[in-house]
């Protein structure tokens, strides 16, 4: 460590060289453990045969070392890039992982910006110190420091940051600024106070965080996931974090961000894929989907259920030993009774109805034989033979069946009779026809909460799966002792009393070794198990899930450890939230916090202007959040008619692409998605039409509302803005979403004059 106050005032040139030494050595540290973490799994890998138990820390110890090798190489960009000057003469460099020289009892080289040491860089100011007198923020250009920033602490010095108490503005203005790509970027270096305190929060409880468009709500979320990992990670360990966010294209976009701070074993997903083994992505009406996420679609799936637990009208005659057998209503409906008074899911209740159907048989037959003949062994036998009997099991299974959540809500949805009878008191008739497909249709996203509910209500009959299991431990026992023995026979023993294998290591334990998973994080083993819970789960665009999506969640968070990030303003779905409260009193009652963003770093002053008006428009007591910044482009419209709209935009897309160095969304309305988005694209080669990855990528995307909900591009067209008010009882808040996906220029392409609430355009 240096002396920082003999630094004060050195040239800036001499900074910079000073700054370069000393994160050339920070980077040579890097090179060194990445060089020790190649070679550890290097020797690993050269490792074959062994024992089970070898075979499988050998597994652990590619993962571990595999894990290690990722994380070095994800913080290769800015790997430093601050500075703190205390009063006490010490120099602490930040950056995105910890570093220490091991030859001087572990000095810290580098602060991991999670560390409690670090926070400082986030939070200190002119008026509240806290020993920093010089914060200094590094830009550099892969291993190059080509810029630094410094920000004295000092009362008696002038004006520090803006008014809106910016940390290190002239690089948040920069990283602002920098052209965008089809993946987010990280905020590492310009994390703001208001931003720090909310990823710093603790872990336990129900933290809201409400923000309008451009706040970094989504940002702070990722790097809230890595600090609570930092922090608490003994218990994410073992339980994991999931984020979950609103779209497949929104998990993309993100991607890196997590695994460029270091964390890779963060389960990211949508709320259709936590069913596992189901792709929940087919399209539907947004009718549809939001009957599917009312809170009542849990009284339908009950009834549903209940209706497959069947009381014959007539008595059913099954033969049974050549003799018929009576099925009677009496029969069948005490069987019932008991079974549901256990109040067990359907399918491990279904044991129950099955016991009491085959006891009241087994005395039908004893009657029949003469019941003063029998004894109880001979009563258990027949039971048996009623048990194994295919013409009993058949009747049985048609009584009870056991059944899947796929198959019961496929059946649902599309047997206007079933539906009718589970939803007549729930549903109107128009909202039931609306809910009808075909047989075998692809599953939706509002599907998987249906599914993850009715996987409550029916349980799973696990009898075959206990078998499976079984026989698969009675070969894994009958393999190791045949480990074992082959280990005992090439043994050289030459001393009678020396240990032999099996003094130390028997079959059982070795075949329980072979079967031991360790090697998978916690977020791989929850991905395959719809029973895991999380240790925190993480919300982004919480605004959007409906009533029974959020049942979901809350089932995969029992603790309530959890931090739900949205904007009530930019709510689209017809199922989503109107307030907060309205979601979570169900769970919480009023047992959660609310933190807010209340800074827009994304949209500029000019942009953000016209947006308001939108917002005002709309029954909410929200204010927009204050753009840190002007672009100097004022929003541009012009009006065409919807005839013309295919042959112009092309036109208006190859003239914005000359007057912006960076990305541009085209937004329409779904109608408008597959004429105009395949004449943008046929005649703009830089143009891609959809949300996949490779054309997120692309320099220009033809996107719906719903779509482009969370990215952002360095300009934004918006066609048709009437239509997109009129597609929905949402359409204000699509708008407002539109309108601020922007991070330079604006312009509005609209077929019948411009809409009142875009005054500001006029």
């Amino acid at each position: 460590m240096s002396n920082a106050r003999a630094d004060r005032g050195p040239d800036r040139t001499d900074d910079l060289t000073a700054e370069q030494q000393y994160v050339s050595t920070l980077y040579d540290k890097l090179d060194e453990l990445r060089r020790d973490a190649t070679k550890r799994l290097t020797d690993t890998l050269r490792q074959t045969g062994g024992t089970p138990q070898a075979r499988t820390e050998r597994d652990i110890s590619t993962t571990m070392y595999t894990d290690k090798l990722t994380q070095l190489s994800a913080v290769e960009h800015g790997l430093c890039f601050g500075r703190l000057d205390l009063d006490s003469d010490e120099v602490f460099h930040i950056g995105r992982l910890g570093l220490f020289d091991e030859e001087r009892e572990y000095e810290p080289l580098l602060i991991d910006w999670r560390a409690p040491a670090a926070r400082p860089f986030y939070l200190a100011t002119a008026a509240a110190r806290d020993g920093v007198w010089r914060r200094r923020h590094l830009r550099s250009k892969w291993r190059t420091v080509v810029d630094l920033e410094d920000e004295i602490l000092d009362l008696d010095a002038g004006e520090q940051g803006s008014d809106l108490g910016l940390a290190g503005e002239a690089t948040l203005l920069a990283a602002l600024d920098a052209r965008r790509t089809g993946q987010m970027g990280d905020i590492v270096a310009t994390i703001q106070a208001e931003q720090d305190r909310i990823i710093r929060a603790p872990m336990n409880g129900v933290l809201v965080v409400q923000g309008g468009p451009g706040t970094g709500k989504t940002a702070v979320a990722l790097h809230r996931a890595a600090y609570l990992l930092y922090t608490y990670r003994e218990q994410l360990t073992k339980r994991g974090v999931l984020v979950v966010g609103p779209n497949s294209t929104f998990l993309r976009y993100i991607g890196q961000v997590l695994p460029s701070l270091g964390e890779t074993g963060v389960l990211l997903s949508t709320a259709g894929e936590l069913f596992p083994g189901v792709s929940a992505t087919a399209p539907e009406s947004a009718e549809a989907a939001e009957i599917k996420g009312r809170g009542v679609m849990v009284n339908v799936l009950n009834s549903a259920v209940r209706d497959r637990q069947r009381v014959p009208k007539e008595p059913i005659e099954v033969l049974f030993d050549r003799e018929p057998l009576s099925v009677g209503k009496n029969l069948v409906s005490n069987a019932r009774s008991r079974a549901r008074r256990s109040r067990k899911p359907h399918n491990h209740a279904r044991k129950i109805f099955r016991k009491e159907m085959i006891s009241g048989l087994t005395n039908q037959v004893a009657d029949r034989l003469g019941r003063d003949l029998l004894d109880r062994r001979d009563l258990d036998d027949i039971g048996a033979e009623l048990r194994a009997d295919d013409a009993v099991t058949e009747v049985l299974d048609s009584l009870w069946p056991q059944l899947t959540p796929q198959q019961l809500l496929d059946d649902l949805l599309s047997t206007p009779k079933r539906l009718t009878t589970a939803a007549r008191k729930h549903l109107t008739d128009q909202e039931r026809q609306a809910l009808l497909r075909a047989p075998g249709s692809d599953w939706t996203p509002a599907d998987a909460s249906l599914l993850d509910e009715l996987a409550e209500l029916l349980g799973e009959d696990d009898t075959k799966a206990r078998e499976e299991q079984a026989r698969q431990e009675r070969e894994e026992l009958a393999y190791a002792q045949g480990v074992l023995h082959l280990m005992e026979q090439d043994e050289e023993i030459a001393d009678e009393e020396r240990l032999r294998v099996s003094d130390v290591l028997d079959a059982e334990l070795l075949a329980q070794r072979h079967r031991t998973r360790s090697d998978l994080t916690a977020a791989e083993r929850a991905a395959e198990d719809r029973t895991w819970t999380f240790g925190h789960v993480i919300v982004d665009e919480a605004q959007e899930l409906s009533t029974m999506a959020w049942r979901v969640l809350m089932r995969r968070c029992p603790s309530r450890s959890m931090t739900l990030v949205g904007d009530i303003a930019q709510t689209g779905a017809l199922g989503g939230a109107a307030s907060w409260h309205e979601v979570l009193s169900p769970y919480v009652m009023d047992r959660w916090q609310l933190a807010e963003l209340t800074v827009n770093y994304r949209t500029p002053a000019e942009i953000m202007s016209v947006a308001a008006d939108v917002l005002a428009a709309m029954d909410t007591d929200l204010e927009p959040p204050a753009s840190v910044r002007t672009s100097g482009h004022a929003p541009w419209t012009r009006q065409v008619p919807e005839s013309d709209l295919p042959a112009v935009l092309p036109e208006l897309v190859r003239a914005e692409l000359d007057a912006v160095d960076g990305t541009l969304a085209v937004l329409l309305p779904p109608e408008h998605l597959d004429e105009v988005g395949a004449r943008i694209a046929e005649q703009v080669p830089e143009a891609e039409v959809g949300d996949q990855q490779d054309e997120l990528e692309a320099r220009v995307v033809v996107l719906t509302v719903d779509q482009v909900k969370g990215l952002e591009f360095d300009s934004v067209l918006v066609a048709d803005p009437d239509r997109i008010l009129g597609e929905s009882a949402r359409g204000l808040n699509d708008l407002y979403v539109a309108l601020t996906r922007s991070t330079q220029r604006l312009g509005v392409v609209h077929t019948s004059g411009v809409p009142s609430v875009l005054g500001g355009l006029a």
